[in-house]
């Protein structure tokens, strides 16, 4: 297989300068094109059956291009994740967003509006299923989970075991999602969201601010 078979990304370390390298919106438009399928492969098959080779496929690339962007399959996978998982990102938005005596409802009524959008619940499903089943994967979504919500879930409250406090409330959150929107267990699955903040909400802020 030769260079000038696949264009001239192929055979370079990632991000060196060279001859003939596409034009900017060009690399762009390819990496972007690979990441959208990489997503989809991950939501329809999982992390454990989805492969580099798949990937490639699903974009119109070679194989090559796909490793040049992104490097191994759990480092595609991150990348992959990292964007499906932005929505929840805004969560410690939630937290500063009014009165601490109103954090719990606020917080659980973001992270359920991620998950009832169906935009952002499906890569969401896949990030979870691919969490449970494959070590390497779980291993992304603790990453993410630590460095982009419980961290500064955590930097919003002024408190000694903040750390402990917005894990404990995210296992809850994370906890009864899984339930309603992976396992479906009912009746769970299909009450109604008003009911289930409700009950959930005053956990979280016990979780969050209390004793």
């Amino acid at each position: 297989m030769t260079e000038a078979d696949h264009g001239s990304d192929v055979g370079h370390a990632p991000g060196a300068r060279r001859r003939g390298r596409p034009p900017r919106t060009e690399s762009a438009g390819t990496r972007d094109r690979i990441l959208a399928a990489a997503r989809e492969e991950f939501s329809e098959r999982g992390y454990e059956k989805t492969s580099v080779r798949g990937i490639a496929k699903a974009a119109g690339v070679d194989p090559a291009l796909v490793h040049h962007y992104f490097g191994t399959k759990e480092q595609i996978f991150e990348a992959a994740v990292s964007v499906a998982f932005a929505p929840a990102v805004n969560a410690p938005a939630a937290i500063a967003d009014g009165p601490l005596d109103g954090v719990g409802e606020r917080l659980t009524r973001f992270i359920f509006g991620v998950w009832e959008n169906p935009t952002s619940r499906a890569p969401l499903l896949a990030i979870v299923r691919s969490a449970v089943n494959n070590e390497a994967a779980a291993a992304v979504f603790r990453r993410l989970v630590a460095a982009q919500l419980l961290r500064r879930i955590a930097g919003q409250l002024d408190l000694p075991d903040a750390e402990l406090r917005a894990g404990l409330a995210a296992a809850q959150l994370v906890g009864c999602a899984m339930l309603r929107y992976v396992i479906k267990v009912e009746p769970l699955a299909s009450a109604d969201l008003e009911q289930i903040v409700r009950r959930i909400a005053p956990v979280v802020q016990g979780h969050l601010t209390g004793p």
